[in-house]
């Protein structure tokens, strides 16, 4: 073998020792990275924004791989968990899906729809009401035309409470600038068609709506002449 020949090898030898240290050093990174990320799990991703309460099937979320110590404990990595499930309030584009973002769907009893509405958190049983409560609904109205009195109504009784939302931040509407925001709680109720109706008309054009809590085994019933209060008539 001549000097040219041995340079050669030498040559080809320190190539595959230059080789063999950059691989090293590659697996090396590799290896750090993957002790600092861990292994990768399934989460799942909200393709769209969901509104509350409503019902949540398998194509309203994406799939996607990521570091297991990055993922909450309550997050969801099974989509066998929202079967019979629907959303406790709005669920926004992009987040992850966690199992406190839903509920059971409610059970109603033959005859019975649910009906959600917005309770001022001042003016509702702050804290004591709780899915399976039963509740007294009342409501303030003004006089229909000036000089008439201001009267106070029991819209609903015994209205059974299925789910209380989380607390929520109200702008004033924008054609009536003098209130202040205010903060509410979506609050879902069982109810017969005709209180369906009554609580919703309340919601919708009542001044105040009030949710008085209503001990377990007491007697509710109210008669029609008590259901409306008039200040001037209180004797």
């Amino acid at each position: 073998m001549n000097s040219r020949q041995r340079r050669g090898v030498i040559l080809l030898l320190l190539s595959v020792l230059c080789a063999l240290g950059a691989f090293a050093g590659v697996l090396s990174v590799v290896n750090d990275v993957q002790s600092k990320v861990g292994p990768e799990v399934t989460a799942y991703r909200l393709k769209g924004n969901v509104a509350p309460y409503t019902v949540l099937t398998p194509d309203t979320f994406e799939r996607i791989e990521m570091p297991e110590r990055w993922l909450s404990e309550n997050a969801v990595t099974d989509l066998r968990q929202i079967e019979g499930k629907i959303a406790v309030t709005t669920l926004r584009k992009g987040s992850l899906l966690q199992s406190d973002m839903i509920v059971d769907q409610p059970a109603l009893r033959p005859g019975q729809q649910e009906v959600a509405i917005m309770i001022d958190a001042a003016t509702g049983v702050a804290g004591k009401i709780t899915p399976g409560s039963t509740v007294n609904v009342y409501a303030t109205f003004a006089g229909e035309r000036e000089g008439d009195p201001a009267q106070s109504k029991i819209i609903v009784t015994n209205a059974r409470v299925i789910d209380v939302g989380r607390l929520t931040s109200l702008e004033p509407d924008a054609d009536d600038r003098s209130r202040r925001a205010t903060e509410a709680v979506p609050i879902t109720f069982a109810l017969s068609t005709i209180d369906a109706q009554r609580i919703t008309y309340a919601e919708s054009f009542a001044e105040r709506v009030r949710l008085a809590l209503v001990a377990p085994g007491s007697d509710t019933a109210v008669p029609d002449a008590d259901r409306t209060y008039e200040l001037a008539k209180d004797k």
